[in-house]
């Protein structure tokens, strides 16, 4: 059994979120086929909070994680697209504890866990610069379902791999600043794990585009997975109901959360 699985920028409600990908993943949990203690949502759990955009597999999702939390321990640090007030309540009826930032002991480990976007200078510099590779960044999710594109879009963006780079030196930073010699973020959906001064760097990647990711942490050991490399990730997904299409979450599905 893991100590705990660290997931991030799952983006419900967005196009380009790989919700039956996710939902398969989730219930392996749920099945003990990757048993974990607890389930740690790094951010991003939301694309928006116009809950219409979110699909059956979106609520199945949310559905899976509240059954979870009967006996997996849930936490949910805040992105930079979680509204405080918003995910607080939707934090409550999934049954999963909300933070800023969460320090986890594993083995010998002090792992600091925080969704990485307090470091992001550049989206709070340039929103609608932001908002716009955003829609083109989807549009390439639409354009190729191998994903290569936006991939190579990412790992060739001059702007974007500074930005990365410069969050993982300032979580560095951050980490000892609270004592720890490990640092888990997302935020950048771009997997990654590197060693320098001592500070073990994760980046749990995202759920947004193939092969999505994941961390495992076990007795102080953290490593990177690719679900779809995973013999699992082959089971095939329960269906659910369509959710009302009006109406608000609270409203329409929280007594259906409550009970699952």
């Amino acid at each position: 059994m893991y100590d705990a699985i660290v997931i991030s920028d799952l983006h419900l409600g967005s196009d380009v979120c790989q919700a039956k990908q996710l939902v398969r993943f989730l219930d392996t949990i749920k099945d003990d086929l990757l048993a974990a203690r607890e389930l740690i949502l790094n951010g991003d759990v939301f694309d928006s909070w116009d809950f219409r955009r979110l699909k059956k597999n979106h609520w199945k999702v949310l559905s899976i994680i509240r059954s979870l939390s009967d006996h997996v321990k849930i936490v949910w640090i805040t992105g930079n697209h979680d509204e405080p007030a918003d995910a607080s309540t939707v934090a409550h009826l999934i049954g999963a504890e909300i933070v800023e930032r969460y320090i986890f002991e594993s083995g010998h480990k002090r792992m600091l866990i925080f969704h990485g976007h307090i470091f992001d200078n550049f989206i709070s510099k340039h929103p609608i610069v932001t908002h716009v590779v955003d829609f083109f960044y989807s549009l390439l999710h639409k354009i190729d379902k191998s994903f290569r594109l936006s991939r190579w879009a990412k790992h060739t963006s001059k702007t974007f791999l500074r930005c990365s780079a410069k969050i993982e030196t300032e979580a560095r930073k951050y980490a000892v600043k609270l004592g720890c010699d490990t640092v888990l973020c997302g935020h950048t959906h771009l997997e990654r794990s590197s060693t320098s001064d001592g500070i073990a760097y994760y980046n749990s990647g995202s759920w947004c585009e193939a092969p999505c990711t994941y961390l495992t942490i076990a007795d102080g050991s953290v490593q990177v997975h690719h679900y779809g490399d995973d013999p699992a990730s082959d089971a095939v997904a329960s269906e659910m109901p369509h959710p009302l299409s009006e109406g608000s979450y609270l409203e329409s599905q929280a007594s259906y959360l409550e009970s699952a």
